[in-house]
């Protein structure tokens, strides 16, 4: 095993002590830089101590601080919610009057007062079977969806743009006039046509990065506020 030094709170001149993790025999310089970049992560470890499923959640909140989309009463539907995070923060959020549907394609564990369904977003039965799970329309709909990274930028970028389009679809299936669309996207954000799209369909659009988000990362949210109506 590797030696993994335990953090200290403190360093000498009171900022906190970067933790190195030593290279084990058989495990890759990139496994060993993730655990590295994770142990010295102060989300990771603040979604401990609250009890979010992973550090994830944090985004959510700051989006939801920057554009209040998450109103107590919210009907919203979370898109590729494994492991649970957004869930978690989006029911805080909404309160008690409010309900969620949660999917992924990928079993998640129950989630107090989440509707819970295990689906393929691409699949035909998906559409019918979440409108049947939110009876009636949402308010809000979630997408942290993105595909597994190749390594290869510009392939990363078109697939998760595929998987941004079919949580659109989904949001303009489902959402009230007026509501609000959050998806994921990586560097270059939206294609011109993807962007006209969808300044046809809501009245307001943004790109963001939120704090949360790795300096390293090329991950941004596109807010889409004010849904026209199909």
């Amino acid at each position: 095993m590797a030696d993994e030094k335990k953090p200290k709170s403190k360093s000498a001149n009171g900022r906190p002590l970067r933790v190195r993790v030593k290279t084990a025999g058989g495990r890759k310089i990139s496994s060993t830089r993730w655990l590295e970049r994770q142990l010295n992560d102060p989300y990771v470890a603040e979604a401990k101590a609250k009890g979010y499923r992973s550090r994830a959640a944090f985004k959510l909140e700051e989006l939801d601080d920057k554009f209040h989309f998450l109103k107590k009463g919210a009907k919203v539907l979370d898109l590729g919610a494994a492991p649970g995070g957004w869930s978690q923060v989006a029911k805080a959020r909404i309160g008690a009057s409010g309900s969620i549907v949660a999917t992924d394609i990928l079993e998640i564990a129950p989630i107090p007062d989440v509707l819970v369904m295990q689906l393929d977003t691409l699949a035909k039965e998906a559409p019918e079977a979440i409108r049947n799970a939110l009876g009636g329309k949402a308010d809000v709909v979630l997408s942290d969806m993105a595909a597994s990274t190749t390594g290869h930028r510009e392939t990363d970028h078109i697939r998760t743009t595929a998987l941004f389009e079919a949580a659109l679809e989904t949001a303009e299936d489902v959402l009230k006039p007026g509501g609000v669309f959050v998806g994921k996207l990586f560097q270059g954000g939206a294609a011109p046509a993807l962007l006209a799209r969808l300044k046809r369909v809501f009245r307001e659009v943004k790109h963001v990065k939120p704090p949360a988000s790795r300096t390293a990362s090329v991950e941004l949210y596109l807010v889409a506020t004010g849904f026209r109506g199909k």
